[in-house]
């Protein structure tokens, strides 16, 4: 494309946006909502998900030992879950921390009672190795293939916590996928309309340049530009807006509520935003060039 048409094409992308200024609003202004709740929304997900992440990984499955188990095949045992891709990291806690550890809860305050145990480890075979997943729905997976372990006496895992948030993961997923569907659909058919009047407003000048040879692109182009110039605006104005929000909303929790701010720790503005910026451009372009494309060729016989 010679430089000539192409600030051409987008002259004529702008004029035409400019000549149907109460479509081309209303369609901005539909994208713009769109996007909006879709950023919304994303920023809300991205927070539960990162929330329900970090119960996941306070979330382990406990590995107990055959009694009289060698601190090397311990060891051995340690070596194979570093080489499993479901294991995050793995604590390793010995009789006698587990011991100290239950003296601390269960006696303190009567410290002459556990004394009666010196010498004599009541949790002589509870050494273990606690160990925490990339992701609780391999839970199920890693506990089968220890159970399977030699050397291994047990594996004690949660069930219902793992089922619960694996459930919750899938429903926010289903669920973001329905509604981000759906906006995609109404901005689509709104700008449809927006170039549908365009090229109704043009086709006596189109059939003109037609006559005298102009090519089906340089005919198309411009509604094109149209379409992704809408979907750009409509998406640059909500990303503003929904940073603003964010970052207030956010100071706001936390301030005022430290309860919940103490309990909900939010992602900051750069991570959320890192991703949702990309996202909601190519979102608003895509849907922009999409609608504009499927509306030329329904409706523009050339």
């Amino acid at each position: 494309m010679r430089i000539s048409t192409f600030f051409y094409t987008v002259r004529q992308g702008f004029a035409n946006i400019w000549r149907n200024k109460m479509f081309s609003f209303a369609s901005i202004a539909t994208m713009t909502a769109c996007i909006f709740l879709v950023g919304l929304f994303y920023m809300i997900v991205t927070n539960f998900q990162s929330m329900v992440k970090n119960a996941e990984s306070g979330v382990a499955i406990t590995v107990l030992f055959e009694p009289g188990i060698s601190e090397q095949r311990i060891e051995e045992i340690g070596e194979l879950l570093d080489q499993r891709v479901e294991v995050s990291k793995y604590d390793f806690t010995s009789a006698e921390e587990a011991w100290n550890s239950f003296k601390d809860i269960y006696f303190e305050g009567n410290e002459q009672a556990a004394e009666s145990f010196a010498g004599d480890n009541p949790l002589a075979n509870s050494a273990s190795y606690a160990v925490y997943m990339n992701d609780i729905s391999m839970q199920a997976t890693l506990a089968t293939y220890l159970e399977g372990v030699e050397g291994v006496r047990e594996v004690k895992k949660s069930d219902a916590i793992a089922d619960t948030l694996t459930d919750f993961n899938s429903l926010v997923g289903y669920v973001s996928a329905g509604i981000i569907l759906i906006l995609f659909c109404v901005a689509i058919f709104l700008i449809s309309n927006t170039i549908t009047v365009g090229i109704n407003a043009r086709r006596e000048e189109i059939r003109i340049m037609k006559l005298i040879g102009a090519t089906d692109y340089f005919v198309r182009a411009p509604f094109v530009v149209e379409g992704i110039i809408i979907g750009l605006i409509g998406a640059l104005i909500p990303l503003g807006i929904l940073y603003l929000v964010y970052i207030k909303i956010t100071e706001f929790i936390s301030g005022e509520f430290n309860v919940v701010g103490r309990m909900m720790q939010f992602l900051s503005a750069q991570e959320v935003f890192h991703t949702l910026v990309p996202v909601a451009l190519i979102l608003g372009v895509g849907i922009g060039l999409i609608g504009s494309r499927i509306t030329i060729r329904r409706h523009l016989k050339v």
